[in-house]
């Protein structure tokens, strides 16, 4: 799967077995907003992939 690394700003391969995916729900004054992440561990950097409900959900990463 390919990740945009902000550090050397450069995209890069990252296998599918090392990717997580998140939610993240958080408050708002009209109501809450939930976004959706993939995550990946790189060369000790965390990087992170937003992307729709469902990616997310057809995603078999496991969820953190």
């Amino acid at each position: 799967m390919q990740f945009y690394n902000l550090k050397t700003r450069s995209h890069v391969d990252v296998p599918e077995g090392d990717v997580q995916k998140k939610k993240m729900v958080r408050k708002t004054k009209n109501g809450e907003q939930t976004r959706y992440a993939l995550m990946a561990n790189y060369q000790g950097s965390t990087l992170y992939r937003f992307v729709n409900e469902a990616t997310y959900k057809a995603t078999n990463a496991k969820e953190v």
